[in-house]
Formats: structure tokens, sequence, C-alpha cells
């Protein structure tokens, strides 16, 4: 994956997803480009349109804190964002050489705390959204694939994925967004390199939403699964960050009481304890 204009190809990424029409800007004829012009996001965002293009093209790779929000407002980026534009544009310094990839570890008193909690699926991702750790009901509601422990190869490789997420396309694209939110700006991660290397290869549709640059923090939301065991569940989940591991998200899902999913994830407990 190309890592040496990151600025300029999340600008272009984003402007291209962007309608005239969607600003209340007249679409015109013969519009040569998808979304906006280089010289429109300029004048939403009040720079000079030279300047807008060297910004692209990694001419200038700096712009001000002021300049990045008038960017993110002409290009109605969300707050996820909006924070990962400035990141692009104040980068880390970088260190000579990375250090070799480390084992993710997930620690004794997490695993023994989600343990903890038999009626409630609760999984443990690692920065490329793979399954560190896992409750019992955790590992049961995402078992029975090929790839249950990797999320984001489960929604784009494994050849159930489109029958267990019944709204498939919503999870993909919210799988990549939340991918790169979880990657940051740090494109350099071997792990990441190797998921996106392959996905790239293989599925079409992962190609198309990661050139799309969405970001998005995994949260809350409501999902729908369809078990193989117990059939349909809506669950809703609530993402933690892990403060004593960088990079790991602690994942909870819960049913409405006494609602049908609530009575399928008991059933699923039940012919897994």
């Amino acid at each position: 994956m190309e890592t040496d204009n990151l600025l300029g190809q999340f600008l272009r990424a984003r402007r291209e997803l962007i309608q005239p029409e969607d600003l209340g800007m007249p679409a015109g004829a013969r519009r040569r480009v998808a979304g906006l012009r280089r010289e429109e996001v300029a004048a939403l965002a009040g720079v000079s349109s030279d300047y807008y293009v060297r910004l692209e093209q990694g001419r200038e790779r700096h712009p001000s804190d002021q300049v990045v929000d008038a960017l993110a407002r002409a290009l109605a980026l969300e707050e996820d964002a909006t924070a990962h534009l400035h990141r692009l544009a104040r980068p880390a310094p970088s260190a000579r050489r990375r250090p070799a990839a480390r084992r993710e570890q997930v620690s004794d008193g997490l695993v023994r705390m989600m343990a903890a909690w038999p009626h409630t699926p609760a999984l443990v991702l690692g920065r490329c959204l793979n399954v560190l750790a896992a409750n019992t009901l955790g590992r049961a509601l995402f078992d029975g694939h090929t790839y249950s422990d990797d999320l984001v190869r489960l929604v784009f490789l494994d050849p159930d994925a489109r029958e267990f997420y019944p709204d498939w396309d919503a999870a993909a694209l919210n799988t990549v967004a939340g991918l790169r939110a979880a990657a940051g700006t740090d494109y350099d991660d071997p792990r990441l390199i190797d998921v996106v290397g392959e996905l790239t290869l293989k599925s079409e549709p992962f190609r198309r939403l990661w050139a799309r640059h969405d970001i998005r923090q995994k949260t809350h939301a409501t999902k729908r699964f369809h078990h193989p065991l117990v059939g349909g569940l809506t669950l809703h989940y609530e993402t933690l960050i892990v403060n004593s591991a960088p990079g790991q998200q602690l994942v909870v899902y819960q049913a409405d009481p006494g609602s049908p999913s609530q009575e399928a994830l008991s059933l699923l407990g039940s012919l897994t304890a």
C-alpha cells in the first residue's frame, strides 16, 4: 500500500465521494471528474486552487489547523474523519527503524472479567480487528466460520458472510472504516500490510471500500446476525478502549430484555455450555 502521500490520497478520495448537489451547488454539465472539482473544494475551504492542488499532490504537507478545519467542513467530514485529517497533517515523527511486531496479548484480568459474564458475548479485538480473546458466548456467537477469529476476513472472505450478516453492505462499510480508524496513520504496521494486501487481491468490495478512505471508530450500534444454530439475532454492542493495551478494544454485545434475541442468546449459551 502506498504511504508516501497519505494526506493527498485522503483529500482526493473524500473529494470524489461528494456530489455538488449534496452541498447545494449546481451539478453543471460535462463534469469530467467524480465528485467535486479541486477548485470547488478550494473555494469552499477559502484557499487558493493552487494551494489545494499542492496539498493533493503532496507538494504541501503541513496545512495549518485552521486550513484543516476548513477542508473538513468543505468535504463534510464527520468527527472521526476530521480528527484523522488533523493527524495526517501533523504526522508523528517516525523512528529510523521500526521494531519487530510484538504479539498482541490480552491481560489475564481482562480474560477473567469476560469469563464472569456467562450471558453476555464479549470479545477483545486487536488493531486489525482480529479476535485476541473471547468469553464462551462471544466465541459461540462467531463460531462455525472459516475466519471466526478475524472480523475483517470474516466479512470479505468467508463464504457464509452475507448470510451471517443480513445487513452485509453496512457491515462491510463499517468494518473497513473501523479498520482505518484502528490503524490511524500507521500504515507501515506489518499486520495491516498483510490484511490489506490479501483483501485487495481477493475482494473487489474491499478494494472499492478501502479506496473511499472512510474513517469511523467502532463505538456503539445495533447489528443483526443470522446464526447457524439459533437463527436471527439483533444485538446492541458497545466498544471500550483497553487503556492498559493500546490498540485493543473490548466489544460487548447485549440483546433487549425479554426479546426473541435474548431467548436465542440463552439457547446459544445452553448449546455451548
